[in-house]
C-alpha cells in the first residue's frame, strides 16, 4: 500500500514543478481556441457595425463574416483570387493582434500549470499550434468560394509560423525557460535581446510618426479620398479601418525609405531618396501620404537618420544593460554591433512580411525590398549601436 501511494500520479505534477497532463493539454487548447474565436467576434461585429452604417443597407450579416474571416485570413498569410488578380498582402495589425493573442496563450497556460521544463513547455506550444493550424484550415474552408478561391496551404503554413514564433516568445516569457536559455547564450543574452527590442519599436515608432506627418501634410487628400465612394459612411469608415490594419505596412515602407532602398506601389509608384516616379494607386487614405510631385519630399531626407536613432537606441540599452562581468566599453562597443545586426534582421523581416501582391499588371509589387532594407539598416545601426554602447558602458562603470 505505501508504495501503490507513493507513486506520483499520472495527473499529478510532475518533473520541472509543472502539473502536465490531459488537463494541460486541454487548457491550452481551449486557450488556443479562443483566439480566432474571440478575435473574428470581435472583426465581424465591427465589419456589422461599418455595415449598419450603409443608408443602402450594406452586406449582410452573412456576408460581414465571410468578410471577417478573409481579412483574418491574410493577416496570416493567405492569398485571395480575385477577378483582378491575386491579394497576397497582410494587414499587419491583424496580424499584431493573433500574434498578441497566441503569445498570452501560450504562456498563460505555462505560467498557470507552473511548467518549469523545456519539454512541458514545447508540449504546451506543440498544442497551442496545432489547434491553431486546424482552425485556420477550417475556416479556409468556410470562407472560400468559387468566386473568391482561398488557397489552403500559404495560411496554414503561416498559422503554424505565427504560433510558434508568439507562442514561442510568451512560453519564453511566461517559463523558467526562458532564462535558463538566456544563460546558456554566449555572452549578454539578456542584455542584447533588450537591446534589440529597444532598437526595433523605436524604429518602428519612428516610422509610424513620419506616416502620421505625411498625412498631417495633405489633410485634404485624405479627405478626397475618405469621401470617394460618395460620401458614405459605410464607405468611409470601411477605408478608415482597412487604412489602421495597414499602418505597420506603411511604416515598414518608410523603412525601406529611410534606409536607402525605397519602397514601391505597383509598378508605376516608386518613392527613394534618389527620386520620385508616381502612378495610379489604391484609392485608400493612407496613399495620400504619398509625395504630390516627383519632387523628393524633405521628411524623405530627414527619414534617413531612423536607422542610427534605432542603433543608438540599442546601444544605450545595451551599455546600460551589461554586468560586472561583461566587460568595458571596448567589449560593449562589440555586442552593440551585434545588437544593430539584430535591428537589421528584425527589420527585414518586418519587411518581409509587410510587403505584398494587389493584383496583377500594375499592383503586383508593393513594399520595400527586405534584403536590401535589412542589410542597410544592419550597417547604419551597428555603427551607431557600437558608439552607443561603448559611451553607455563606460558612463556607467565610471
Amino acid at each position: 500500500m505505501t508504495s501503490v501511494l507513493s507513486r506520483p500520479s499520472a495527473r499529478g505534477p510532475q518533473e520541472g514543478g509543472g502539473r502536465r497532463g490531459p488537463a494541460t493539454g486541454w487548457l491550452a487548447a481551449g486557450t488556443a481556441l479562443a483566439v480566432p474565436v474571440v478575435g473574428l467576434l470581435v472583426l465581424g461585429l465591427a465589419l456589422v457595425v461599418v455595415q449598419t452604417l450603409d443608408p443602402d443597407g450594406g452586406l449582410p450579416v452573412g456576408s460581414s463574416a465571410r468578410l471577417a474571416g478573409q481579412l483574418w485570413l491574410l493577416a496570416q498569410g493567405a492569398e485571395l483570387g480575385l477577378a483582378t488578380g491575386p491579394l497576397r498582402i497582410a494587414p499587419l495589425l491583424l496580424t499584431l493582434g493573433v500574434a498578441w493573442g497566441l503569445s498570452h496563450a501560450a504562456g498563460g497556460v505555462t505560467a498557470l500549470r507552473g511548467i518549469a521544463s523545456a519539454r512541458g513547455s514545447a508540449a504546451v506550444l506543440a498544442v497551442v499550434t496545432a489547434v491553431h493550424a486546424a482552425t485556420t484550415a477550417l475556416l479556409v474552408l468556410a470562407v472560400r468560394t468559387e468566386q473568391l478561391p482561398v488557397g489552403l496551404l500559404r495560411p496554414v503554413l503561416g498559422a503554424v509560423v505565427l504560433a510558434v514564433v508568439a507562442g514561442g516568445l510568451g512560453v519564453l516569457r511566461d517559463s523558467p525557460v526562458g532564462d535558463v536559455l538566456a544563460d546558456r547564450f554566449p555572452g549578454p543574452g539578456r542584455a542584447l535581446w533588450r537591446a534589440v527590442t529597444a532598437g526595433g519599436l523605436v524604429l518602428a515608432a519612428c516610422c509610424t510618426a513620419v506616416v502620421a506627418l505625411a498625412l498631417a501634410g495633405d489633410v485634404d487628400g485624405v479627405a478626397r479620398l475618405v469621401t470617394g465612394l460618395g460620401g458614405a459612411s459605410a464607405g468611409a469608415a470601411g477605408l478608415i479601418g482597412l487604412s489602421l490594419l495597414l499602418l505597420p505596412n506603411a511604416a515598414a515602407a518608410v523603412a525601406g525609405l529611410a534606409a536607402g532602398p525605397g519602397f514601391a506601389v505597383g509598378a508605376g509608384t516608386f518613392v527613394s531618396t534618389g527620386g520620385v516616379t508616381l502612378g495610379s494607386v489604391p484609392a485608400l487614405p493612407l496613399m495620400a501620404a504619398l509625395p504630390d510631385t516627383q519632387a523628393v519630399p524633405l521628411l524623405a531626407f530627414v527619414s534617413q537618420a531612423l536607422p542610427v536613432l534605432a542603433g543608438l537606441a540599442a546601444g544605450t540599452v545595451l551599455g546600460r544593460r551589461l554586468d560586472d562581468e561583461d566587460g568595458g566599453a571596448v567589449t560593449a562597443a562589440l555586442w552593440g554591433i551585434v545588437a544593430g545586426l539584430g535591428v537589421g534582421v528584425v527589420t527585414g523581416l518586418w519587411v518581409l512580411v509587410a510587403g505584398g501582391q494587389l493584383g496583377d499588371a500594375a499592383l503586383a509589387e508593393v513594399g520595400a525590398p527586405a534584403l536590401a532594407t535589412g542589410l542597410a539598416v544592419a550597417a547604419q545601426a551597428g555603427i551607431a549601436a557600437a558608439l552607443a554602447a561603448a559611451v553607455s558602458r563606460w558612463r556607467s562603470r565610471g
